[in-house]
């Protein structure tokens, strides 16, 4: 198993490179691999549970999903592939579904493994910081591990949920390159391994750090997309494809084939000094150099006049929006002008009436003091009664006036991460653990 191409990697049974699936189940084991039970092939292309993914009819699109299965876990793991008839292009998904009759713990379940039969390749990832976005990173494949992974709650532009491996001589014209991209804005990793046996594995999923997700009897669990691009001319094409690809079978709405509004933002201007006249002030002088839109951006709400308080109290703060929001759309509105609004709902400020009267709502870790980033928190979306006051919030905002744009801001990554809401898995017969074997079990 240890040198044998795997289309999707085990755990524990004598392949040492990275796996692609591992567990924990009530007695304490973590070994899973899997093997074929049948399969099904059609035309078009199903949707992930709950996830975003790339689209298509039956014209466009043929699915091949190969069900395997673990007989000792009874664990029913689908592998999903969809064919894109008129690109170089075939996603991959996989859904884990738990056959058994008790609970099992999934660790890790990645998205995309593909084993090349090859050494000679090089690697290109994506990585920068704010303003400065993007830039390429390209290396040889080294023996071991390498790539880009993100444990932040979010991909973003430190490093992108992107990677290629390709000839070492390809050019942005010439070679072969095989690109993958993860469609999925959370915790990622993104690795490509060279091996003692002169081969490469390319992963690519859900970190598995901090990673866990207790599976039921006959419950599933759907990972997320992996795009995976071909071109046998080099980077250009393949950037081409994904660029061809996103366009026709991922971007949804009214602005799919149409021009976006050309907007203007006050922030620069005004930073959180403004008010209704500033704003039409702006609104005019833009709207004749043709500038389509207003978007309103931070400090409209409650007392926010510095970026460390109101987050999260949202209400018009009509000592600024003299007359209402609904009077100032309506004038820009006159003006021949769409209206957009910032928001960045996920945030709470300490220093906010929200805070004061919910401190529980953030994400946190009892006990322990909270790390403040941008002097603000985060607030626990796994509690129902933090969405439906989030919901509730910005559904009075945007149905009280004709607002046609949100920009929906997120400046602050995930920390202090926490659980009031889940219960904790644990196995029956509590597992001592020491330098990596199990020495015995323990009641608890």
């Amino acid at each position: 198993m240890d040198s044998f191409p795997n289309e999707y990697s085990s755990h524990g049974l004598g392949d040492y490179r990275e796996s692609s699936i591992s567990v924990m189940t009530q007695s304490g084991m973590s070994t899973v691999g899997i093997n074929y039970q049948s399969h099904e092939i059609y035309q078009g292309k199903p949707k992930l549970d709950g996830l975003p993914a790339t689209f298509g009819n039956e014209e466009d699109c043929t699915t091949l999903e190969i069900t395997c299965i673990d007989k000792h876990l009874n664990l029913e793991v689908v592998l999903v592939y969809t064919a894109f008839e008129n690109l170089d292009v075939i996603t991959r998904s996989v859904r884990v579904t738990n056959r058994a009759t008790e609970s099992i713990q999934l660790r890790k379940v990645l998205s995309a493994c593909v084993d090349f039969d090859r050494n000679d390749l090089d690697m290109i990832t994506l990585h920068g910081s704010w303003a400065r976005e993007r830039h390429v990173s390209r290396r040889k494949v080294e023996l071991g591990k390498q790539g880009i992974s993100s444990l932040r709650g979010q991909s973003g532009h430190q490093v992108n949920p992107f990677l290629a491996v390709m000839d070492q001589t390809a050019t942005e014209d010439s070679g072969e390159v095989y690109g993958f991209n993860f469609v999925y804005s959370g915790n990622f990793m993104a690795q490509a391994e060279g091996y003692q046996f002169d081969t490469t594995r390319v992963v690519m999923g859900i970190n598995p750090e901090d990673f866990s997700w207790e599976l039921d009897p006959e419950a599933t669990f759907t990972a997320p997309e992996v795009v995976m691009v071909y071109s046998n001319e080099g980077i250009g094409k393949m950037s081409r494809t994904f660029h061809d690809l996103y366009r026709t079978h991922l971007i949804r709405g009214k602005y799919k084939n149409k021009k976006r509004p050309i907007l203007i933002n006050n922030w620069e201007a005004t930073y959180f000094d403004f008010d209704t006249e500033k704003l039409l002030d702006i609104a005019k002088e833009a709207s004749q150099l043709g500038i389509e839109m207003l978007v309103m951006d931070d400090g409209w709400f409650g007392e926010r006049s510095s970026d460390n308080m109101a987050l999260g109290d949202w209400i018009v703060n009509e000592d600024k929006i003299k007359g209402g929001l609904k009077n100032l759309v309506d004038q820009v509105n006159k003006l021949g002008m769409k209206f957009g609004i910032w928001f960045e709902p996920e945030m709470v400020s300490p220093d906010s009436d929200l805070y004061r009267a919910h401190p529980d709502w953030c994400i946190h870790i009892e006990g322990r003091e909270g790390l403040r980033s941008r002097n603000q928190y985060v607030l626990d979306f796994s509690r129902k009664d933090v969405r439906d006051y989030i919901y509730e919030s910005l559904r009075k905002i945007l149905s009280s006036a004709n607002i046609e744009y949100v920009k929906w801001g997120m400046n602050r990554q995930l920390t202090d991460v926490g659980n009031s809401v889940l219960q904790i898995f644990r196995t029956r017969k509590p597992i001592v653990f020491r330098h990596g074997m199990i020495v015995r079990s323990v009641k608890g």
